[in-house]
């Protein structure tokens, strides 16, 4: 399960995000511009969902624990280039 709580409406728009899998979970302060928002949705999801779909990209890929407890979205490119050409199959599952 992921957990999404918007701290900041600003820019850059700010997240506390709780993953909780098995008997462990992992908390992580995640940060995303309004120009990467925009770039990866065209607006057409709620940043909160944009988040969901990173940390399930993120999930498919290593485990919670090996998630950094910090960053911004942008950097997930420089580990997984794949990133932005996938992430809208993320954003179309429900």
């Amino acid at each position: 399960m992921i957990e999404i709580l918007s701290t900041a409406k600003g820019d850059p728009l700010d997240f506390e995000v709780v993953v909780r899998e098995g008997n462990g979970e992992t908390r992580h302060h995640v940060t995303m511009s309004r120009r990467t928002y925009e770039q990866l949705t065209a607006g057409q999801h709620p940043p909160e969902r944009c988040l969901e779909a990173a940390f399930r990209f993120l999930l498919d890929r290593e485990p919670k624990e090996s998630i950094l407890g910090r960053f911004d979205v942008a950097v997930i490119s420089r580990y997984f280039p794949e990133f932005e050409r996938e992430l809208p199959r993320y954003l179309s599952q429900s």
